[in-house]
This record gives C-alpha cells, structure tokens and sequence, in this order.
C-alpha cells in the first residue's frame, strides 16, 4: 500500500458514513468496529445511525453531523475502551434508511387449491412487488441480529420470505371459506378484497420486527395456462349440464348435437348458408331433445311413485293383522302426501268403513 493510500485510509478512519454505493440499501452496516473518539459521523436526513454492542442497542443519532466525543453524545461512555487510554470505543455502527422503499418484487407458489365448480385441485402462484418502510429502526436491528441476518441482502431476501409465507396462508385460507372460482381469482374479481386481507395479516406480523408493508403493486394471483383451459371446459360443461337438468341429460344433449354437426358439415358442402342453419338447428334439437329425456325422466319417477302407493295401500287393505283405524291413518297419510289421489282415497276409505 502506498502512502496516498495509507494518507486516505486514515482518513476515512477519521469521518464516518454511509457508503455511495449503499445509498439504496435499508441497512448498512459500517465495516469498522473500532472507532476513535472525535471521529465526525454524518448521518443523512432519511436516514438513522444506530451503535450496537453485544446485540443490544446502546444509543442512536439522528440526521446531521456528530463530532463523537461523549460530551457530545454521553452514551458512547459506555462503549469506550479503558485499554486504549479513553480514545477509542468498540461498536457496530448500522445507517437504517426510514423512508419508504418501493418496488420490492416476492412470488412465489401458493400450492394446489381445489376449484369449487369443478372439485379439481389446481397449482396456485402469487407474484407482484411491495412497497416497505422502517417504523422502528432500534426494534429492527434487535431482531434482525438475533436472527444473524443484519445485511442488507440477507435482511431483504428474509423479509420477502415472511411476505410470501402470510401471503400464501392468507389467500389459502379465503380461498376455502370463500369458495371463489379459481377463474375468477385469476381474472383479478377479487383482487381488492384479498389485498386487504393480506395487508391486515402482514400488518400484524411485520410490526414484531418494527417494519411496516406500505402498499401492494401488481398483485396478481395466476395458473398455469393448461390449468386454465381445463378449468374453462370443465365450467362451461357444468353450466350447460345445470340448464339441461342434469348430467346425463347433458351427455344426451350433446350426442344429439354431434349428430347435427355432423349434418351441418355435410349440408357445408354444398353451401355455407344451409351448413350454418343446420348447425343452428342441431343446437336447439340437442337442448330439445335434452329437455324431452329430462321430462320422461320426471314422468317416470312419477309413475313410479304412484305405483309405490298403490302398492301400499293394497297392503294396508289386505292386512288382517292391523286394525281399521291404523288402515285409515296410513291411507290419510299417504294422500296427505301425495302419493294417492283424492278417489283413490275415498275408494279404499269406504272399503275399510264396510269391515266396522
């Protein structure tokens, strides 16, 4: 090293300050431990310069220069080092920046979230940036020394963890209780409300480590595109199904419109004007026919059900073992219900009156 290095070095011992190429950074730690008394420290205006000994926080300076004699700052007393005559004192020296940093970018997996429309589990991500501020520089440096990560790069990269992981168990958890479509989760329908939920999560969490999360941007919770074109099929299958009665109706509705587009590209041969009324007409004959099976379906259930009371109304008739008046109550019963008509009632009553 040459004597203009060894001049600059010196000097630099003698002025204490965030480093030029830290100015981005939250925390900052300065490399040198031992400090000389009289030393200037300048500590710019969004900013605090915090002295730390043994992970407990011994004093702090605020915005402006500071000629470090303990006249001046009385807390450095305690820091001074006996051994050196009273002109040095031993501390880790950390410039906290207190405005707000914006633009922090997290992402990251949500995890397999089932699709209530369609029962299918579906991989979930989140991704979108933060904007963060420092509400409690002293409570900060505690924690994260504890924690051994008091660099900058360590301190960002843990802090992003902590986002990510009440981010995934917040949206996790409205995603169960509230039911949503996963489809409309990702089209951004909800996107206010779960925002609010997770600021009010972080909120809480953050405020341990005195840092607050300011504002979302970009919030945006996604799937993969194959996921969903599944999950659009799937829906537009349920929808249809629902209007037609059923599933199977459903099917049924849909061969019948395979057999109409199947007529429809024939008649395209011979004219795009006759091809599309086919194809329209096939529409509304596979939803007909749909209808048709579901209303056989109803009139068969019926006859079922009038068979049925029939069938137990002859046996409460042909019982010898029961009483008339236990006969009459069931008949009473099941036209209460239903299930016999008002003649076939007052049939089978005049019957049962004949046998008192």
């Amino acid at each position: 090293m040459g004597i203009f290095d060894s001049l600059k070095s010196e000097a630099q011992r003698n002025f204490i300050a965030r480093a030029d190429e830290a100015k981005n950074q939250i925390i900052y730690k300065y490399p040198e431990r031992n400090i000389r008394l009289m030393t200037q420290l300048t500590v710019q205006a969004d900013e605090v310069a915090i002295f730390v000994k043994d992970g407990v926080v011994a004093g702090k300076l605020g915005a402006g220069k500071h000629n470090l004699d303990t006249n001046n700052v009385p807390f450095l007393s305690s820091l001074l080092e006996k051994v050196t005559g009273g002109n040095l004192f031993v501390a880790e020296v950390y410039f906290v920046t207190t405005r707000e940093f914006p633009q922090v970018k997290f992402g990251g997996p949500i995890g397999d979230t089932r699709d209530p429309e369609t029962g299918l589990a579906i991989g979930t991500m989140v991704y979108g940036d933060f904007s963060m501020q420092v509400t409690n520089p002293e409570q900060l440096l505690v924690g994260m020394v504890g924690l051994r990560k008091a660099d900058n790069e360590e301190f960002i990269g843990w802090f992003k963890s902590q986002v990510l992981k009440v981010t995934r168990d917040r949206i996790a958890e409205l995603l169960v209780k509230k039911k949503w479509p996963l489809l409309d989760v990702t089209s951004g329908a909800y996107t206010e409300e779960i925002e609010t939920e997770v600021m009010a999560g972080l909120g809480t969490h953050t405020a341990t480590y005195g840092v607050s999360i300011v504002r979302f941007g970009n919030f945006t919770i996604s799937i993969k595109p194959e996921d969903e074109a599944t999950l659009k099929k799937l829906s537009k299958d349920v929808a249809y199904s629902r209007l037609a009665g059923g599933f199977q109706q459903y099917a049924q509705g849909q061969a019948m419109l395979g057999a109409a587009e199947g007529m429809a590209k024939g008649g395209g041969e011979g004219g795009g004007g006759s091809g599309q009324a086919l194809g329209g007409m096939g529409m509304g004959m596979g939803f007909g026919m749909a209808q048709m099976f579901m209303n056989q379906n109803q009139a068969q259930q019926h006859q079922q059900q009038n068979q049925q009371a029939q069938a137990q109304a002859a046996a409460a008739s042909a019982s010898p073992q029961r009483s008339v008046m236990d006969r009459l109550k069931e008949l009473s019963e099941l036209k209460n219900a239903g299930l016999i008509s008002e003649d076939e009632f007052n049939g089978k009553k005049a019957d049962l009156m004949k046998q008192l």
